[in-house]
């Protein structure tokens, strides 16, 4: 019987042994190569100092200190009481993942996963319900997707609503297909029981327990949630800077010259361009970097290009994987989970690209591919609708919390009229 831990002991050692050797091999390569060619690390660093100062601290910080004062006020687990009725049966989450959710596709990436880990740390869920809270909310911000990645890659607002509705219904699908995932070796929380009285006044309860438990005087509270907020954001800086480093280090030392080949070669048997295969080797290490490339080549039909942009949103880049990882170190979160879970999304955002296109897309390619051309007919919406109806909807980021809260009160409502139903059904059978 002591022979068996024994056993199973020396394929861990060596797993780690291996991982140990692979790092460490990988740390050493690209070190000679950053002094091999200084010039270009250097050049790539600039450029992810710039896309971290320009772009991820005004549209990342905010949202940091802010979820801090939240979790420090009681407001989560205030929302959590509220939105229980409608998580559980739509997601199978505690209600605290209602609020996360609508934090995280307002903030974006990392933000979902700060919450997550938060939550997980003072266990109010477990490490299932958290490894699928961080594969539903790990997406772009909508100021992102549509001030850099619309209006700056793409040069124009009329791509907005194909590529958010994609890139956000499929994070909803990934939600709504994970709840049928189930631990059974994870031992379930202790719940509390549901309230019997005025569900309004038990959420209030809650956020005045949470805010007497945490104790901090709004000042200090403020003060480190900004200390927080601005590590977190250094950490956040250099993983943008390591990788826009090493993917410029890998390409032009040849290294990744085969990945890209081999993308090519599976793009063009998918009746894609073989262009597009540049997009998703940035993307695979940095999401700027691959949404950019993405939008480069303007001779390329238009549908194309959004579709490998959502899926380079939805994957999200080794950097913020890596993000994402350290946020969640200090709780028994997986990452093979996660990046499963990330290249559906990827894939899932990619397809319903082209199912949404004829209903906002503006102009077609001369040449469009296989794809687009299985759609059909597009039918082709004046830009003044876009600007007047959907895009502010998505600009105005308190407008699209709501609007999510919504989604899940209303998709809850008919989850919970759907099982009464059955339940129904059950009794009259019996």
């Amino acid at each position: 019987m002591e022979l068996l831990p024994h056993k199973t002991a020396k394929p861990s050692r060596r797993l780690t042994l291996a991982g140990v050797i692979a790092i460490g091999g990988t740390s050493l390569l690209i070190g000679c190569l950053a002094l091999a060619d200084a010039q270009v690390a250097l050049n790539a660093s600039l450029r992810g100092v710039a896309v971290w100062w320009e772009v991820l601290f005004p549209a990342l910080f905010p949202f940091f200190v802010l979820s801090d004062l939240l979790l420090g006020f009681g407001i989560v687990h205030l929302a959590g009481t509220l939105l229980d009725p409608f998580m559980r049966p739509l997601f199978r989450l505690p209600g605290v993942g209602g609020f996360i959710v609508a934090m995280g596709f307002v903030s974006g990436y990392p933000v979902g996963s700060r919450l997550t880990s938060r939550m997980m740390e003072q266990k109010l869920i477990t490490r299932s319900q958290g490894e699928r809270l961080v594969a539903m909310t790990t997406t772009s911000d909508p100021i992102f997707l549509i001030g850099a990645v619309c209006i700056g890659f793409f040069g124009s607002l009329q791509v907005a609503p194909a590529l958010a509705v994609a890139h956000y219904s499929s994070a909803l699908l990934i939600g709504i297909g994970s709840r049928f995932q189930w631990n059974k070796d994870e031992p379930a929380l202790e719940q509390a029981p549901p309230p019997t009285g005025n569900r309004l006044r038990a959420a209030l309860s809650a956020m005045h327990k949470a805010r007497i438990a945490d104790g901090r005087p709004f000042g200090v509270l403020l003060q480190q949630s900004l200390q927080s907020s601005l590590a977190l954001m250094m950490i956040v800086g250099g993983l943008v800077v390591f990788f826009s480093a090493i993917l410029d280090l890998l390409v032009h030392s040849g290294i990744l010259s085969l990945f890209r080949d081999t993308i090519a070669m599976l793009l063009n048997s998918l009746g894609l361009s073989p262009n597009l295969a540049s997009a998703f080797m940035n993307g695979t290490f940095e999401v700027t970097l691959g949404a950019k490339a993405a939008a480069a080549d303007q001779s390329l039909p238009l549908v194309d290009r959004v579709a490998v942009a959502a899926f380079v949103l939805s994957w999200g880049g080794l950097s913020v994987h890596a993000q994402v990882a350290g946020l969640m170190s200090r709780t028994a979160w997986r990452y093979f989970p996660f990046a499963r879970a990330r290249l559906i999304h990827g894939f899932l955002a990619m397809l319903l690209v082209y199912v949404v296109w004829p209903w906002f897309h503006l102009e077609e390619s001369a040449n469009p591919t296989f794809f687009a051309w299985a759609i059909g007919t597009p039918w082709k919406p004046s830009g003044a609708f876009l600007e007047q109806t959907f895009i502010p909807a998505l600009t105005g980021l308190p407008i699209l919390f709501f609007l999510i809260l919504a989604f899940i009160v209303i998709a809850g409502s008919i989850a919970i009229g759907i099982r009464k139903i059955g339940w129904k059904r059950n009794h009259y059978r019996n």
